[in-house]
């Protein structure tokens, strides 16, 4: 799954921190909440469904690339075809076309020449009339009238066989015009298929852009605006799909001590489905806690998570980031908004009163990087990147919605904080459970 939200969450980060990791798990089963669809949405979860899936275009990419190797295979083969005729045409004296245009030009050659022996003659014999006396004129007025008619034979004989030339010289051409036209066709066919190849990626390429919406939300329940060290806060964290997609979502989810550094000295965090079988997170694992298959619109699901801050956690403010990453058959990455929550860690034994629970502020795409570089204010020499097969957009999960690999966050350890363009929005409240 390409989820791009996991480098962007680095920008609103308020300390060094390595990020509370949720490691990967099976799915859990989501619950049906009734959605308002509109007519607009109505009409966009039409157009959507209209739509060719990722799975298709995938395999209209590989189409296209099988199709652009066999037109390429085709117009080299071509070339070498188109080589060797007119090569033939021009120096093989088998070839048929090129041996009857040799026979041809021989007949002409030979024709010309009697032709000139008979204008000869005829020359020859106007001038023997013109010395003749009386008695010799007859046989010689016959002999020229003879030497006339061989020179028109002759003369005709010629034309033939210069027209018969004209034929096979013209065999010849329409026969290299003919190669050449076939390699045309094979050039044109190349860049025909070049550019399907080039529509079909930039249409899979466009899909694999991500997509966001508001309508994807994961939100916490339960969470104290003050919480005390030494003790153990659960809380519930409910991913609702109010988009008229079905979406296979990953929770994105990150606890930070703001002003303490590697805090996962001070900070214990576990997670369950139902508030049972707790699983303990590991800080060097990625943020989603786990994959909610098909989960269809207007469902939602629930995830239970447990904090434990040490005793000698110093006071200090701490925040949560969570955001739904998701996939659906159209795109590999639909993103929901993050949310950050705020709250107090107070040394232990502290009263915390009765306090409120924590509002969600939403974290402006402003201060979201571009994946693989360093969020802004970072005293890191390193660049924040997604580990091994966190860009993975494409193979098992655009068929089956799931993720192929596991993403991994890599931290690069250095401080990171809010970007000056960061907004915390106010949100109504949700009702606690559990």
């Amino acid at each position: 799954m390409n989820l791009n939200r996991t480098l962007a969450v680095l920008a609103v980060s308020a300390a060094t921190v390595p990020a509370l990791a949720l490691a990967a798990t099976p799915a859990f089963a989501t619950a049906n909440s009734p959605v308002t669809v509109s007519s607009q949405e109505s009409q966009e979860s039409q157009e959507t469904q209209d739509r060719p899936t990722y799975a298709e275009l995938q395999k209209t990419a590989a189409d296209a690339d099988a199709a652009y190797e066999t037109a390429a295979a085709a117009k080299k083969d071509g070339l070498e075809k188109v080589r060797a005729t007119l090569d033939s045409l021009d120096n093989d004296d088998t070839n048929p076309l090129r041996a009857a245009y040799l026979a041809a030009e021989k007949a002409a050659m030979a024709a010309s020449a009697d032709r000139a022996e008979a204008d000869r003659a005829v020359t020859e014999a106007e001038a023997k009339l013109a010395g003749a006396s009386e008695d010799d004129k007859a046989a010689a007025e016959q002999e020229l009238a003879d030497a006339r008619t061989a020179a028109q034979q002759a003369a005709d004989a010629e034309r033939d066989a210069k027209d018969a030339l004209d034929e096979a010289d013209t065999a010849v051409d329409d026969a290299r015009v003919a190669a050449t036209r076939e390699y045309g066709v094979l050039i044109k066919a190349e860049k025909d298929a070049a550019e399907r190849k080039k529509s079909a990626h930039d249409a899979l390429a466009a899909a694999k852009e991500c997509v966001r919406t508001d309508k994807l939300t994961v939100l916490a329940d339960g969470l104290p605006q003050k919480v005390v060290a030494g003790g153990t806060t659960t809380l519930t964290l409910t991913v609702d799909n109010a988009t008229d997609r079905t979406l296979t979502v990953a929770p994105l989810v990150q606890f930070h001590l703001a002003d303490t550094p590697y805090d996962e000295r001070y900070l214990t965090a576990e997670w369950s489905r139902d508030g049972s079988d707790w699983k303990e997170l590991d800080f060097q694992q990625t943020s989603h806690p786990t994959t909610i298959e098909s989960m269809k619109p207007g469902t939602s699901a629930d995830l239970r998570l447990r904090l434990t801050f040490a005793k000698d956690t110093p006071a200090s403010k701490a925040f949560g980031l969570l955001a739904g990453d998701a996939s659906d058959a159209y795109n590999p990455c639909v993103l929901g908004p993050m949310k950050r929550y705020d709250f107090s860690v107070l040394t232990a034994g502290s009263d915390a009163g009765k306090p409120g629970e924590a509002e969600p502020g939403t974290v402006s795409d402003d201060d979201r990087p571009e994946p693989g570089t360093t969020p802004q204010g970072t005293t890191s020499d390193k660049p924040v990147t997604a580990g091994e097969g966190a860009g993975d957009t494409t193979g098992d999960l655009a068929s089956t919605g799931s993720s192929g690999t596991t993403t991994t966050l890599a931290l690069a350890g250095g401080a990171v904080v809010l970007g000056a363009g960061a907004v915390i929005v106010a949100r109504r409240r949700r009702g606690t459970t559990g």
